[in-house]
């Protein structure tokens, strides 16, 4: 019962809610609880000199020595300093840089809280059967084929591919088919090759020919942008529908980021609405 709670969309909006008040808060007090909120005066606590310390630590694997960690205090107030000057002189505003910073560090704290949301598996087999095409095992085939180069023989390399079929049909015909036709550069046999591979290498259109062809037996000529070319099939399997499990990892990091898009775009589009937008006609120049 916790747990189905705890994916509740609305729990998401109220913790970021919340988080974004305590940010507002912390930038009211001057982006940090050890920093006195007085513009004249700057306050390093203990608690923020030990998380200096830590985090040297976990950068340099050892303690800092008093010199180092002096250097770090006047670091962060040199940081403070000239922070609290910029703030006085407006220089954080239009500023598209600091303007976008800020927009992704809010994206940034809502992308963790979205990332919280766990799973079930109901939700995954939905999301599995609703993107099919993401998570397709794709069919493989090994084929062996000859090619006759068209752009060199001209409409005669269909004619010379055809009377090369008409041989290897015949009964107890033998060919040497490595000395016959024209070189191809990516080779005369294909191991299990899935169809984007032959695609890849010869073209869509001859791909799918390919993969409708039975197994066994030279068939063809079939025509690719390089030219004609005899086939036969060895193996081949067709492309498959997997499993949750065969593919659990794969389905959730998808599924995750379609959340945190959609999470996005609500959390978004309800803090639009609290805003009155106004865009102005341009102003033509003349």
């Amino acid at each position: 019962m916790l747990k189905s709670w705890l994916r509740e969309p609305l729990l998401h909006f109220l913790l970021i809610g919340a988080v974004l008040f305590l940010l507002y808060y912390l930038q009211n007090d001057l982006n940090d609880e050890d920093l006195v909120a007085d513009s004249n005066r700057i306050v390093i606590s203990g608690a923020h000199i030990d998380r200096l310390v830590t985090m040297w630590e976990k950068r340099r694997q050892r303690p800092p020595i008093p010199s180092e960690l002096e250097g770090l205090i006047e670091h962060r107030i040199r940081e403070e300093v000239l922070n609290r000057e910029a703030l006085s002189m407006g220089l954080d505003k239009d500023d598209s840089v600091i303007r976008r910073r800020l927009a992704q560090k809010v994206e940034f704290i809502f992308a963790d809280i979205a990332a919280q949301a766990e799973p079930t598996d109901t939700q995954l087999v939905d999301y599995l059967n609703a993107n099919p095409e993401k998570f397709e095992i794709p069919g493989r085939i090994s084929f062996v084929q000859v090619y006759f180069n068209t752009d060199k023989r001209g409409e005669q390399g269909h004619r010379d591919a055809g009377k090369l079929m008409a041989k290897l049909m015949q009964p107890g015909s033998y060919i040497d088919i490595g000395s016959v036709g024209d070189v191809f550069m990516f080779g005369q046999q294909h191991e299990h090759v899935t169809e984007q591979d032959v695609s890849r290498l010869f073209g869509e259109g001859f791909s799918k020919e390919l993969f409708n062809l039975p197994i066994g037996g030279w068939q063809g000529p079939i025509s690719s942008s390089y030219g004609s070319h005899l086939v036969r099939i060895a193996s081949k399997t067709l492309s498959a529908q997997p499993d949750l499990e065969a593919v659990r990892d794969k389905v959730r990091i998808e599924w995750e980021a379609e959340q945190r898009q959609q999470m996005d775009e609500s959390f978004y589009q309800s803090l639009r609405q609290r805003y009155e937008i106004v865009i102005e006609d341009r102003i033509e120049a003349e």
